[in-house]
């Protein structure tokens, strides 16, 4: 489990900011965010003002990296790429969370690295990491700007024969309970969000194909809900497609990938970021998937 706990011990009366700067060897914004964060306690009390003092026995809750070796697939001075396969989160989501891709890119860069955006859990491909806090700036300025082109590809049901420009609004609920806060809808009420689809091979024995989708925005689910919206849903999308109950059971992890096979037709989302291309001091650059996405797609379908 990335998350432990520390014993530590203050012998004298002192700032709580104080002590874990001396005990742990951190910056002072550092300490102050872990702090907030409610990582350090005291008798079973959370110690989460800055100013407050800590004296004797008292615990931390750390985040220690656990690698399993996976390495990113592009490496620059500044920034690396990872091509992050389907089921592996970006980040935990709770203390509680086994294994995600931060803590490999923690474990290799140090703590200043970071993802700098998001791709789903059940999408695979390319995940773009900043190695520092300058770069991560300039990167995700670069994202909320549009400056960064992302291209995905997607394997989806039906025969898709012409390009689809997709500008419909999303919804997005937020709500206490999860499935209602997880699904995203085609709503006038929502934000607007822009997806152009292009057909790239039909299989007709299975009824699909294989397209490449290009988000313009980037809303939550937006290609998923999308190609939904348009009658062509990714095949293996546990959320857009399956009955409630199913995705009820697919929200608490009680869905096999046999379920999801005989649920969905794959035992996976057929979604993949497949490059990226942007502009970082003054050097262009064009980074794609070294994945056979059709293979892949077809090993999750128990195609031969």
């Amino acid at each position: 489990m990335p998350f432990i706990t520390k014993k530590l011990h203050s012998p004298v009366r002192q700032m709580a900011l104080t002590f874990l700067m001396d005990e742990l060897g951190i910056t002072r914004s550092e300490g102050q965010r872990l702090i907030a964060r409610g990582r350090l306690t005291q008798n079973g009390i959370v110690m989460d003002d800055q100013f407050g003092f800590v004296e004797g026995d008292c615990e931390f809750i750390c985040f220690e990296p656990l690698s399993l070796g996976f390495k990113p697939m592009f490496v620059a001075n500044d920034f690396v790429v990872y091509d992050k396969p389907s089921g592996l989160s970006v980040h935990p989501h709770s203390r509680l969370s086994p294994y995600t891709l931060n803590d490999e890119i923690k474990h290799e860069f140090g703590v200043d690295a970071n993802a700098t955006h998001r791709i789903d859990q059940e999408t695979s491909g390319l995940v773009l990491v900043s190695r520092n806090k300058k770069s991560e700036s300039v990167l995700k300025k670069l994202f909320s700007e549009r400056a960064i082109s992302k291209r995905y590809l997607a394997m989806v049901r039906g025969h898709i024969d012409e390009i689809i420009d997709i500008q419909e609004p999303l919804f997005r609920i937020d709500h206490p309970n999860l499935l209602i806060s997880m699904v995203v809808k085609v709503d006038p009420k929502g934000k607007p969000a822009h997806t152009i689809i292009r057909p790239l091979q039909y299989f007709p024995e299975h009824d699909m194909t294989l397209v490449e989708a290009s988000p313009l925005t980037g809303r939550t689910h937006q290609i998923r809900v999308h190609l939904f919206h348009v009658e062509h849903p990714i095949i293996g999308d546990p959320v857009y497609g399956p009955k409630e109950e199913d995705v009820n059971r697919f929200i608490k992890k009680e869905l096999s990938p046999e379920d999801r096979m005989k649920i969905g037709g794959s035992t996976r989302l057929l979604l993949h970021a497949h490059s990226l291309e942007f502009e970082y001091e003054n050097e262009v650059y064009r980074i794609e998937s070294e994945k056979d996405f059709v293979k892949e797609c077809f090993d999750a379908m128990g195609i031969n």
